[in-house]
């Protein structure tokens, strides 16, 4: 298929990456959490009207009996740390385990992952780096062997000495893998608070942030307001504070991320047609592609795997298939999962969400405000079309704090209209 020729169709071509810049003050980038994850700012955008809140009062924005959705991701100290023989500091970034298998992060004494290496011509490609960890054990060392390189990333395996998991390992020795914008080492505190307190399945290595703001008191207040909550997984990658760098969006190219559903949570999004919120744009394009894996199964295109898969405009292919509730789609990946006897959807998604998109299961978004020129303001701007342009000047002028550790913003359904309201 040539997605060059469809590309032009649907108009995506024509996009440029300057069409989604802004001055951002360097004073509005939140370099810290507040004291009280929910004492933020919540900005509501609904419909031509803005109104100025806290995540606090999240509840009363929201309608009853609609379903919040959240990516219970748990981020790990990606940040190791060797000395080479001749003293050199170099960083070793996780990204991913090799085979795309995170149950691999509970193995013990050897992991092969994809990495960024900082301070990468210091390392000597034949030497083995080796540092102890007292903390540990008086005899306890981590290997570091490079093993390759790809464009994106290098290749590097790891022994070490003890019965132990990777995951253990590096929570006792690793570091927060802050965003690179955050110029300053992790904190015993940042170990807790660039967390959600819900996160579960280990494997990003940075926070589905839009989940930051949540806490027990304010989940508890969404089940008195008949407001639902299910979970899905999306392992954040790096790529997510990639640069886009090429002049269009149809030449960037998005790093697939892996994603899994329990068959629990299918069967919650398949019985109701509600009112279904991402909490985030990692939960949004979960749920999004979820539609479109299970698209693919309906029209017989492909039928589900133990590892799916869907490529960056593989949805502009799938739109000519013709529109299917995503309750009947939801319904058919549930029949499906029973007859193949699978648990949990597993894939990888390299799903871009560009001005145009037409959304299957989310009417709605919990965001932060993000950096311009990324592939997250492309999502606010299919939510918003021009007017993202509007709520970000406006979130500028009444001095919002932007970026991870910043506020956010509700988007609830935008029909075509007159200029917001402030």
């Amino acid at each position: 298929m040539d997605y060059r020729k469809i590309l032009t169709e649907m108009d995506i071509k024509s996009l440029k990456t300057t069409d989604f810049d802004y001055s951002l003050p360097e004073e509005l980038i939140a370099y810290a959490p507040l004291e009280q994850r929910d004492a933020s700012r919540l900005m509501v955008v609904d419909n031509n009207h803005v109104e100025h809140s806290q995540y606090n009062n999240l509840a009363s924005h929201l309608p009853v009996g609609s379903r919040l959705v959240f990516n219970n991701t748990k981020v790990i100290a990606a940040r190791l740390y060797f000395n080479t023989l001749h003293g050199k500091t170099i960083e070793i970034f996780l990204l991913e385990p090799l085979n795309g298998d995170y149950s691999s992060l509970h193995q013990s004494r050897s992991a092969t992952w994809k990495c960024l290496i900082g301070g990468s011509k210091k390392w000597k490609k034949e030497e083995t780096l080796v540092q102890s960890y007292p903390s540990i054990s008086d005899s306890f060392e981590l290997h570091a062997s490079f093993n390759g390189r790809n464009d994106d990333y290098f290749i590097v395996s790891f022994n070490w000495t003890e019965d132990i998991s990777f995951y253990a390992l590096i929570e006792l020795v690793g570091n927060t893998p802050l965003p690179p914008y955050i110029k300053r080492a992790a904190t015993a505190e940042d170990a807790k608070r660039y967390q959600t307190i819900y996160a579960k399945t280990e494997g990003s290595v940075a926070a589905p942030t839009a989940g930051l703001h949540f806490t027990e008191d304010l989940i508890h207040q969404l089940y008195q307001n008949n407001i639902t909550t299910s979970y899905v997984t999306l392992h954040v990658g790096a790529g997510t504070f990639k640069p886009v760098t090429a002049t269009s969006i149809a030449d960037h190219t998005m790093h697939k991320e892996f994603f899994e559903v329990a068959f629990k949570t299918l069967e919650e999004l398949a019985s109701e047609d509600c009112t279904i919120i991402p909490v985030g744009t990692t939960s949004l394009r979960t749920l999004e592609s979820l539609y479109w894996i299970g698209l693919k199964s309906y029209y017989q295109v492909k039928d589900l795997d133990t590892m799916n898969n869907l490529d960056q405009w593989e949805h502009i292919e799938l739109s000519s298939l013709g529109p299917i509730p995503y309750t009947t789609i939801l319904q058919h990946l549930a029949k499906r999962m029973k007859e193949l006897n699978i648990g949990t959807l597993h894939g990888h998604t390299g799903i871009c969400i560009t001005p145009g998109y037409a959304f299957k299961m989310a009417k709605g978004l919990i965001t932060n405000f993000h950096q311009p020129q990324s592939t997250l303001l492309f999502i606010i701007s299919a939510y918003l079309g021009d007017r993202w342009k509007d709520v970000y000047a406006t979130a500028i002028q009444k001095r919002y704090r932007f970026l991870s550790y910043g506020d956010g913003m509700l988007i609830k359904h935008w029909p075509i209209g007159e200029a917001i309201e402030q």
